[in-house]
């Protein structure tokens, strides 16, 4: 990983464009149509000033008024169909790039979801956002501004450039030897810009980041708690500051640019007055001659403007693909094989067979750029576990106890494959979870943790995310096996109740019960309750404990206890320490045997005594 995102130069993979291109293919048709109206708007350009000359040569000095009516309604109407000819172009330039920002967006979107969730444990929220939203709207002018405006400005130069030299070559060549100053100028400006650019995006993901995290119902209460308000205004500040920062510079840089290529038409503008002004005495060139001129002339220069321009607009437009492609290029450490089989609904046997794991490195997993804080790690992390094995037979209840840090979470990941084994097998059903498609593991293995998850939506919409062919008298058994159906009638909306961001509208305990409804809705063969009744007050707990039962009736259950009183019942408990099984049995049998098990249910018991 790069530590410093500064030293990632100021020049765009050739490699990337070869991919817009073929990001573009699905819209190759409405591309090639605008690009034709593009074209056929462009010529009209030389149109006006041609039929200027023509009224002021033919019509006004010959005194001809039926031809300067005829010529002046030619030149509206050509007005109109330009008018009509920019409608359509600007309806296309919408269909275009609005097609592209959902191309990448969805694209972007399906691909993240399907991360590890160690890509998830290391990337910041905003930075992710930033890449949905700021980059890949930078990414779509590439396709509509920047390619319309490159075709327009070029077939513009060329038609008008025909017509001057076809009207006067002296004058037009005079012009033209102006210009290369031009191209000169923007290629120095362009790779300062683009590195500018790239910085910019990053300091508005920082910027992001910290939002993100503060505005979040957990990341209020943090700093309410802790007083920590004028430090956060001073860390937003300086996020905002480098924002400010590079803002003035890109705007300073593109201000010099802009009088640069002021100065260059004005010089040219004078060089048509003088030098056809000259032929005009000099009887070489008309009166209508010279006008026709001067009007092509100017409109010239935006179009040489913008071609001078076009390599500031491409480079930044390229930045916010390469940064879009770097999302997309990151493989994902958790991966469906392409002969994966489908994991019957059934499958509730459980076997971990020696089994050791690692945490993946930043490098494996994650982009520095989506991270504040970057930090490259060379030192293997080391095993988190440590050839564990164990069997849950279908039905049974295997208990995980041990000291915090001990690897049971870990072990409880596994099951589900949120994390591959580095060595040995995890089966369900008999099944290696590495040869199931994800999507049927997902629908054997149902969890309930500690912090249940809630979107800010309705706690019916909460539910059906578990199952969403579910009707309402499936939802409403849920909750009464979960215990909890008396509270959900006691509120106004009832179903249609909205939760809050995280469900922090709710009690901890009334979310847990709202939680284990999910999973009873979802019916899974095996289930893991990861301290699912942990920092619950008394109450809260014994009404968790009771809708527990009915979550774990006829289910496989790996179960991580945080009293030990909770899994007594077990058919099986394993002791955990530093990424081992360091002892198994029944709650009887370990007790008898001491050793850790029985170091810490003696602590417990007397803590509960004392309290």
């Amino acid at each position: 990983m790069r530590t410093d995102r500064k030293d990632v130069p100021n020049r765009v993979d050739r490699g990337t464009v070869r991919r817009v291109l073929g990001f573009a293919r699905p819209h190759r048709r409405l591309i090639s149509v605008f690009l034709a109206l593009t074209v056929v708007d462009a010529s009209l350009v030389v149109v006006s000033p041609l039929l200027v000359q023509r009224i002021v040569d033919h019509g006004i000095l010959q005194k001809d008024v039926s031809l300067v009516v005829e010529l002046a309604l030619l030149m509206a109407a050509t007005s109109m169909f330009g008018a009509v000819l920019a409608v359509i172009g600007g309806w296309l330039s919408s269909r275009i790039g609005e097609g592209l920002i959902y191309d990448l967006r969805t694209q972007v979107f399906a691909h993240v979801q399907r991360q590890s969730l160690a890509f998830f444990t290391r990337t910041q929220t905003g930075a992710l956002v930033s890449r949905l939203n700021n980059d890949v709207i930078g990414a779509q002018r590439a396709f509509t501004s920047t390619l319309s405006g490159t075709v327009s400005n070029a077939i513009s130069v060329v038609v008008v450039g025909v017509a001057m030299i076809a009207l006067s070559w002296q004058v037009t060549l005079a012009c033209l030897l102006l210009f290369p100053l031009l191209f000169l100028t923007s290629r120095m400006v362009s790779a300062k810009l683009a590195g500018l650019t790239r910085e910019q995006m990053d300091g508005n993901a920082d910027m992001g980041n910290v939002m993100t995290e503060r505005f979040n119902v957990g990341g209020a209460m943090l700093l309410r708690l802790f007083g920590r308000r004028a430090d956060e205004d001073a860390l937003f500040a300086g996020k905002a500051a480098r924002v400010r920062d590079l803002g003035i510079r890109i705007s300073l840089i593109t201000r010099i640019f802009g009088a640069a290529m002021m100065t260059v038409p004005s010089l040219a503008t004078a060089m048509v007055y003088g030098v056809g002004g000259y032929l005009a005495i000099q009887g070489e060139l008309t009166v209508g001659t010279l006008l026709a001129l001067t009007t092509l002339l100017l409109r010239l220069l935006g179009p040489l403007q913008g071609l001078s321009n076009v390599r500031i607009d491409v480079m930044t437009a390229l930045v916010s693909f390469e940064r879009v492609f770097e999302v997309l290029d990151l493989p994902s450490s958790i991966k469906e094989k392409p002969d994966a089989v489908e994991l019957p609904a059934t499958a509730s046997r459980v076997e971990f067979d020696h089994v050791s794991f690692r945490y993946p490195r930043a490098e494996e997993i994650s982009l520095a750029s989506l991270e504040a804080v970057a930090r490259t790690e060379s030192a293997d992390t080391g095993e988190v576990l440590r050839e564990v094995s164990f069997v849950a037979e279908p039905g049974q209840m295997v208990a995980l106890v041990g000291p915090s840090g001990a690897g049971k979470t870990t072990i409880t990941h596994l099951v589900a494959r949120l994390y591959d084994v580095a060595s040995g097998a995890v089966r369900v059903g008999d099944h290696d979870v590495r040869d199931v498609t994800l999507e049927s593991l997902e629908d054997v293995v149902g969890y309930v943790t500690q912090d249940a998850h809630m979107f800010h939506d309705t706690i019916r919409a909460n539910l059906l995310y578990a199952r969403p062919e579910a009707d309402d008298r499936d939802i409403w058994a849920a909750l009464e096996a979960a215990q909890v159906a008396w509270l959900v009638r006691s509120l106004p909306e009832g179903l249609d109740t909205v939760v809050g961001d995280r469900g922090y509208r709710l009690s901890g305990g009334e979310r847990q019960r709202l939680a284990i409804a999910r999973l009873l809705l979802k019916a899974p063969s095996v289930v893991v309750l990861d301290e699912a009744t942990a920092h619950l007050d008394s109450e809260s707990e014994q009404a968790v404990q009771r809708a527990l039962v009915a979550a774990l009736s006829g289910r496989t259950s790996l179960v991580i206890a945080h009293r030990l009183s909770t899994i007594r019942q077990a058919d099986q408990i394993l002791v955990v320490d530093q990424g081992r099984v360091v002892q198994r049995g029944t709650h009887a049998e370990l007790l008898a045997e001491g050793g850790l098990y029985s170091d810490l249910y003696r602590t417990q018991f007397l803590d509960d005594l004392v309290s």
